[in-house]
C-alpha cells in the first residue's frame, strides 16, 4: 500500500506537469497561428487599400475616373459628411486607414524579429542595389528608381489625360472661337490641370517629414533617409505650381486683366490673392532649400522652412475646403507628429557627462528612461537653450541599447557656430566643475530617437562599415551592439566585420576607444572576426603626440537634479480654414490622448525600474570617471588592424579582396560619410555585384545619412 501511495503521489504530479506543458505548448501554437493570421489579414488589407488608392489616382484624370468621382460625390453629398467629407474619404481616407491598420500590425510583429536567422540563398534586393551613383539625386537604389519612374509616369499620364479631356470640352465654349481664343482657353485649362497635379503631389509632400510617422515605421524607412523623398516631391510640386501660376498669368496678361484677377478673392473658392501669397511663401521655402543656399546659409534655410505654416493656411484659403481635403491626409499625420514632438521636447534632459576630444569632438551622455527603446543606427535631435532657442541639430547615437538602460550618448564634431559654442561650453564646464556642485549646468531638449524599425545591421552574417571622420559615431554603436549580442549568444549576429575609417588628422583616432570592447565580451575574438583599416589622409607619417592623444581628453561627471530624462513620446476659403482648424483640434485631441497614455504607461514602468536606475547610474558614473584609464587602443581587440598615412581607401582593392575571402554570401555594406564617399562605395558595390562570380558575395549598399 505504501508503494502504491508512493507511486501515486510521485507519478501523478509528473503526469500533471507534462499535461500542463503540453497544454501551454498548444496554447503557444494557437497564439502563433492567430498572430500570423492577424498579421496576414492586416497586411493584405493595407495592400488592397493602397493599390486601390493608387489605381484611383491614375484613373482620375481620365473621363472614366472623373465619372467615378462624380458618381461618388453625388451618392454621398446628401449624407452627414457632405461633399467635402466624401472627397476627404476618397483622397485622404486611404492614408489614414493604412496608418490605423499599421499600429496593430507593428504591435503584432513584435520587438525582436531577428532572434532566429534562417539560412537564405544570397540574392539581390531592390532596396540595397544601387543603380544611380552619380548625379543630383545622389545614390539611388533600384526600388527608389522604380518609385521615381512611377511618379514621372503619373505626371506625364495626368498631363496627357487632362489635355485630351480639355480638347474634348473645348467645343462647349462655342464654335465661333478664333484660333487665338482657343489657344488661350487651352492654356487656361492647362493651368488648372497643373494645379490639380500639383495638389496630388502635395498629398505626398508631408508624409516623409513626419519623423515618428507610423507609415515610415511600417515600411522601415527612417526619417533621415526619407527626407530626400520630401526634397524630390517638393521640387516637383513647386515646379508644377510654378507652371500653374505662370500659365494663369499669361492668360490674364493676354486678356489685360492681371490687376483685377490677382486681387480677386471669391467667396466660393478660388481666392487668387491668397494663391499669390501662398506661392510667395512656397517660393521662399523652395529657393532657400536649394543645396548652395542651404549649405551656406543654413539658419536662413531653417527659419524660412517654418513658413510652411503660412503656406498651408493660404493654400486652404486659395483652394477651399473640397480641394484642400485632397491633401489633408498627409498634412494631418504631419501635424500629429509635430504635436507629439513638441510635447516630447518641452522638458529639459540631463546631460549626465561630457567629454572633449582634441580633434574638436564632444561626447554627451544623456539621461533616458529605461522603457525608451532604440537601436544602434538611431539618431536624435538636440537643442541647447543656452546656445540657441530655435536651432535643432541631428546627431547619430554612438551607444548601443545594451550599453545602458538609462543613458544614451552622441558624438558631436565642432564644425560650425552652434557646435563650436557647444564645445566651448563643455570645455568651460569641465574646467570650473567642482566636486561639491549638486547638479550639472548643461541641459538639453531632445527629440527622438528616430531610425529603422529593426536593427538591420544584424541581419547580415558579414558586414562592411565605411566611415568618414565623425561618421564613425553610429559604427561605435554597431560594434558595441554586435559584441553584446555575441555575449548574449544570439543567433542573428554578424560573424565577420570589416571597418574602413578615413580621417583627416591622426588626432581623430581618439574617438574610437571610447568603448572598452573587451569588457563587453571578453571572449568575442573566438566568435566574431573584426578587421579595422584606418586611413589618415592629410598626414604622411604618424604624429609624435599620437601616443598622448588619449590623455589629452577631458571629461566631467556630476550628480543630476535640475532636469529629467528623454520623454518616450514622438467651398470657400473660410471653409478651408475651418477644416484646417478642425484638423488642428483633432491633432490636439488625439495627440493629447496619446501623450496621456504614454505618460501613464511610463509612470508604471519607471516605478518598477527606479531602484535599477539608481544602481546603473552609480555604475555608469564609475565608468565615466575611469574611462581614460580603461580605454584600449584600436589594435587590442581587432584580429587585423593597420593605419595608413597620406592615402585614401582603395575600394576596388578592398572589395576585391573581400570577394575572394568571404565567398558566396550576403554582405551588408553601411556607409556614413560625405556624398563623395557614399558614391564611391556605392559604385564599387554595384560593380562587384554585377561582375561577380557564382562563388563571390553580393554586396548590399546601405547609407546612414552623414548630415541632414
Amino acid at each position: 500500500m505504501a508503494v502504491d501511495d508512493f507511486l501515486h503521489s510521485s507519478q501523478h504530479p509528473l503526469l500533471h506537469s507534462n499535461g500542463a506543458h503540453a497544454h501551454n505548448t498548444n496554447n503557444n501554437n494557437k497564439n502563433i497561428i492567430f498572430v500570423s493570421l492577424a498579421k496576414w489579414v492586416l497586411k493584405v488589407s493595407m495592400w488592397v487599400v493602397f493599390l486601390s488608392w493608387v489605381i484611383f489616382l491614375f484613373l482620375f484624370p481620365t473621363d472614366f475616373g472623373t465619372g467615378l468621382y462624380d458618381d461618388w460625390v453625388d451618392a454621398t453629398s446628401g449624407t452627414l459628411f457632405g461633399e467635402t467629407g466624401s472627397v476627404l474619404l476618397l483622397y485622404s481616407g486611404p492614408i489614414i486607414i493604412i496608418a490605423f491598420l499599421a499600429v496593430p500590425y507593428l504591435l503584432l510583429s513584435g520587438e525582436d524579429q531577428l532572434q532566429v536567422k534562417e539560412k537564405k540563398t544570397p540574392r539581390f534586393r531592390l532596396w540595397t542595389f544601387p543603380v544611380l551613383v552619380d548625379g543630383p539625386l545622389g545614390v539611388v537604389s533600384a526600388a527608389e528608381l522604380i518609385g521615381i519612374i512611377l511618379f514621372i509616369v503619373f505626371v506625364i499620364w495626368a498631363v496627357y489625360s487632362y489635355t485630351v479631356v480639355n480638347f474634348e470640352i473645348l467645343p462647349s465654349y462655342g464654335d465661333d472661337l478664333t484660333l487665338e481664343e482657343k489657344r488661350v482657353f487651352m492654356l487656361q485649362m492647362s493651368a488648372y490641370s497643373f494645379g490639380l497635379i500639383g495638389l496630388t503631389c502635395l498629398a505626398f509632400l508631408f508624409l516623409p517629414v513626419a519623423r515618428g510617422s507610423i507609415l515610415l515605421r511600417l515600411i522601415d524607412i527612417p526619417f533621415e533617409h526619407a527626407i530626400r523623398y520630401h526634397v524630390w516631391v517638393g521640387n516637383l510640386t513647386m515646379f508644377l505650381l510654378t507652371l500653374h501660376g505662370l500659365c494663369y498669368m499669361i492668360v490674364w496678361a493676354i486678356r489685360g486683366i492681371i490687376p483685377s484677377e490677382i486681387i480677386e478673392w471669391k467667396s466660393d473658392g478660388g481666392a487668387n490673392f491668397a494663391g499669390v501669397i501662398c506661392y510667395a511663401f512656397g517660393l521662399s521655402i523652395w529657393v532657400t532649400a536649394l543645396p548652395p543656399v542651404r549649405k551656406r546659409y543654413f539658419e536662413l534655410f531653417y527659419c524660412t522652412h517654418h513658413l510652411y505654416i503660412l503656406f498651408i493656411i493660404f493654400f486652404a484659403l486659395h483652394v477651399g475646403d473640397t480641394y484642400f481635403s485632397k491633401a489633408a491626409g498627409g498634412i494631418f499625420l504631419f501635424m500629429l507628429d509635430r504635436f507629439l514632438r513638441f510635447w516630447q521636447s518641452r522638458k529639459n534632459v540631463n546631460v549626465i557627462s561630457t567629454t572633449c576630444y582634441p580633434c574638436g569632438t564632444v561626447k554627451l551622455v544623456l539621461s533616458k528612461p529605461g522603457n525608451l527603446q532604440y537601436n544602434a543606427l538611431s539618431f536624435i535631435f538636440l537643442r541647447m537653450r543656452e546656445i540657441s532657442w530655435l536651432q535643432w541639430h541631428p546627431f547619430s547615437v554612438s551607444s548601443s541599447p545594451s550599453d545602458g538602460k538609462y543613458h544614451i550618448s552622441v558624438l558631436i564634431k565642432a564644425v560650425g557656430d552652434w557646435t563650436e559654442k557647444l564645445r566651448g561650453k563643455v570645455s568651460e564646464e569641465s574646467i570650473i566643475e567642482l566636486p561639491f556642485h549638486s547638479h550639472s549646468k548643461i541641459l538639453a531638449s531632445v527629440e527622438g530617437p528616430y531610425g529603422h524599425e529593426s536593427p538591420y545591421h544584424l541581419m547580415y552574417e558579414k558586414l562592411i562599415l565605411v566611415a568618414g571622420g565623425s561618421g564613425i559615431s553610429p559604427f561605435l554603436a554597431i560594434l558595441s551592439d554586435i559584441l553584446h549580442c555575441t555575449k548574449q549568444k544570439k543567433l542573428s549576429v554578424p560573424r565577420h566585420v570589416l571597418l574602413v575609417w578615413a580621417v583627416k588628422r591622426s588626432n581623430e583616432l581618439s574617438l574610437f576607444p571610447i568603448t572598452d570592447m573587451k569588457s563587453i565580451c571578453p571572449s568575442f575574438s573566438n566568435q566574431v572576426n573584426i578587421e579595422i583599416q584606418t586611413y589618415v589622409t592629410r598626414e604622411s607619417e604618424p604624429s609624435l603626440e599620437e601616443n598622448l592623444v588619449h590623455e589629452a581628453t577631458s571629461s566631467s561627471a556630476s550628480s543630476i537634479s535640475k532636469g529629467g530624462s528623454i520623454s518616450i513620446l514622438v467651398g470657400t476659403g473660410n471653409k478651408g480654414i475651418l477644416l484646417l482648424a478642425c484638423m488642428v483640434i483633432s491633432v490636439c485631441i488625439f495627440g493629447g490622448l496619446m501623450v496621456g497614455l504614454w505618460h501613464l504607461w511610463g509612470k508604471r514602468t519607471s516605478a518598477r525600474g527606479e531602484a535599477d536606475e539608481d544602481g546603473e547610474k552609480f555604475n555608469m558614473r564609475q565608468h565615466i570617471e575611469g574611462v581614460t584609464d580603461k580605454d584600449l587602443s584600436l589594435g587590442t581587440f581587432a584580429h587585423s588592424y593597420f593605419v595608413r598615412y597620406g592615402c585614401r581607401p582603395d575600394f576596388k582593392e578592398i572589395f576585391g579582396s573581400i570577394s575572394d575571402r568571404w565567398g558566396h554570401a550576403d554582405v551588408g555594406v553601411i556607409v556614413c560619410g560625405p556624398p563623395t564617399l557614399q558614391s564611391s562605395v556605392a559604385k564599387e558595390c554595384r560593380s562587384q555585384s554585377l561582375k561577380r562570380r557564382s562563388s563571390h558575395p553580393i554586396f548590399h549598399f546601405n547609407s546612414h545619412s552623414f548630415d541632414l
